[in-house]
């Protein structure tokens, strides 16, 4: 082990501003966000302090700082990995994840952490792991495109022709809902698949996408408050930083009620999805809406409140934590301003194997049209001098 990462406080931010311990820094641009909640983690790696690192994903908090930092980030399905040893803090939508310099890294890591000796709560296949030098073997791939919106389960109530097909054209934008870099980048990452492997592209339009981000939400605050109840109602709330502070004032407001109807909503998005992996074989979805934003000296001390770019970094991250399907986000190139962008797959439950062999072959089709970007913090640990 080469030491403890810095992160976001309880988990509860996705800019990685510790009011404590302070802020982790972004090695392509130290005035930049590194994301969160495993922002220390994406950073180490990114500087190459070290090859692997380890973090915890309940809302994207290791797959969003990984595409923030240019590295892949990897969440298995729910339950695939021990939480032993971890803070039970969102049982059912946080989970143990990796983040690596490579699918190769992430793959070898997950190799060696992946624990099939004791049965886990959800009954597991057996263990897959894939070979990735046969990438050109998978000829017959389908990639579905998330949308935004559903079209009306029923035309009675869509009160003219032009406004449905007004829907369905805002419903085939969610996946574009980013900014033009990473529309750019993700696009021309699509094309290059297409073009290198054979791959296809389908758009599907998934109902309740709003509804699941909200339901998420709630699921998460919930298990957030009842995890930390103990110690919260023995410490003194001024020693928490103010960003978080708030956010457990908010979480506290939920009712049973909204946990309960959260779960259906849950039910109803897991049926969902199914329909899609009938129709391919994983999704594809920028990672994040926004690259790495500029840390404010005023947030530095106190934490920071950014539901803005909060919401923008966290778009397409919710199906993965709120359903427990496999996730991995692989980088993609590069903004304007030389910021990392990534590109995330989500898979079917317990398709592990298929997901990081694609990422592989991402990381094959889009790594090596351009030269991989040193980043302005980096440290060369096999650099000798004589």
């Amino acid at each position: 082990m080469a030491g403890k990462a810095n992160m976001h406080e309880l988990g509860a931010g996705t800019s990685g501003i510790n009011a404590h311990h302070g802020s982790t820094r972004n090695p392509y641009d130290p005035g930049r966000v590194s994301g969160g909640s495993s922002g220390g983690s994406a950073a180490a790696v990114c500087a190459g302090l070290c090859p692997v690192a380890l973090g915890a994903d309940g809302g994207g908090s290791v797959r969003m700082p990984a595409a923030l930092c240019g590295v892949v980030g990897f969440k298995p399905t729910a339950g695939r990995l021990s939480n032993s040893g971890l803070l039970p803090l969102n049982w059912t939508v946080g989970m143990p994840g990796i983040l690596a310099a490579t699918v190769e890294d992430a793959l070898i890591a997950y190799a060696a952490i992946v624990d099939q000796s004791k049965p886990g709560p959800l009954q597991q296949p057996e263990l897959s792991l894939p070979l990735l030098t046969c990438t050109r073997s998978m000829p017959s791939i389908r990639l579905a495109k998330y949308a935004k919106v559903s079209v009306r389960t029923s035309i009675e109530n869509v009160v003219t022709v032009p406004e449905l097909w007004a829907e369905i054209a805002a419903a085939k934008q969610w996946f574009d809902d980013s900014s033009e870099d990473i529309r750019s980048l993700c696009g021309k990452a699509l094309r290059m698949l297409h073009a290198q492997y054979g791959w296809e592209t389908v758009e599907v339009t998934v109902p309740e996408i709003e509804e699941m981000r909200l339901a998420h939400y709630v699921t998460m605050g919930s298990e957030c408050t009842a995890s930390l109840a103990k110690y919260l109602d023995n410490m003194d709330r001024s020693e928490i930083g103010w960003d978080v502070r708030i956010g457990l004032s908010a979480y506290r407001s939920f009712s049973s009620r909204d946990y309960l109807n959260a779960q259906r909503l849950r039910c109803r998005q897991m049926y969902f999805h199914e329909k899609i992996f009938e129709a391919a074989d994983a999704i594809v979805t920028p990672m994040t809406g926004v690259t790495a934003y500029a840390l404010q000296d005023d947030a530095l001390r106190t934490g920071e409140l950014d539901y803005i770019s909060g919401a923008a970094l966290l778009r397409y991250s919710i199906a993965g934590n709120f359903l427990g399907l496999p996730a991995i986000t692989v980088p993609v190139g590069y903004d304007r301003g030389g910021l990392p962008v990534g590109l995330q797959l989500i898979g079917r439950p317990w398709s592990e194997a298929t997901l990081l062999h694609l990422a592989h072959a991402v990381q094959e089709a889009c790594c090596a049209a351009g030269e991989r970007r040193k980043p302005k913090v980096h440290f060369d640990l096999l650099l000798r001098e004589d």
